[in-house]
């Protein structure tokens, strides 16, 4: 099992990330390349907002970089993390347990943020190109459900993506599917709209 999380963009983007400071009190966007590609700040205006996504990034990544944005002292952060370490086949087992970790490290360093898991997003596997993303939604599926056990076990909010973004079959809507996997600029402000509604921003 490949846990290696580090690569030329993910360095590049920590050397970014070093540069952009986090607001103390900011709203963080954890996680990968769905997070990265949002304009949050655009989206969100008048409110603190850090965009700490990486494309590829899979949760042992996502632990490795915890620490700075714990440091920050955050009031929430919206974590969507998980695909990649589907993709790359690791066990529901080890993707839970390193939520286990990261929960745990949010309550120790930073107990004042509000930790937001986002549901895994479904994907559109007519439109995916490489072949190991094919037939992963009921891991998807699978996983969500685990996520929400999880998070009512710890007492935190477990946010449900599906009814923004899944099609009446549980496949990632076409209208929002950029290429199977990642949303289109459209669906973001569906997105922030659905947090607004459900009163988590």
């Amino acid at each position: 099992m490949d846990s290696n999380y580090v690569n030329p963009h993910y360095e590049l983007r920590q050397k970014e990330f070093r540069t952009q400071a986090i607001s103390r009190n900011a709203v963080v966007f954890l996680g990968n390349s769905i997070t990265a590609r949002g304009n949050w700040a655009q989206l969100l205006p008048g409110v603190p907002v850090a965009n700490r996504g990486i494309g590829g990034d899979i949760t042992h990544g996502v632990l490795a970089r915890l620490d700075s944005i714990l440091a920050a002292k955050p009031s929430k952060i919206f974590l969507l993390i998980g695909i990649n370490d589907l993709s790359r086949r690791f066990p529901e087992a080890v993707i839970l347990q390193n939520y286990e970790r990261l929960v745990r490290r949010v309550k120790q360093q930073s107990p004042k943020t509000r930790l937001y898991v986002q549901s895994v997003l479904p994907l559109r596997d007519e439109m995916l190109k490489p072949d190991y993303l094919k037939g992963l939604n009921p891991a998807v599926t699978s996983l969500n459900t685990q996520l929400q056990t999880f998070t009512k076990k710890h007492k935190l909010t477990y946010i449900n993506l599906h009814p923004v973004f899944a099609d009446a079959n549980g496949q990632l809507k076409k209208e929002y599917s950029l290429d199977g996997i990642h949303v289109t600029d459209g669906a973001y402000p569906v997105w922030v709209q659905y947090l607004k509604e459900k009163k988590y921003l």
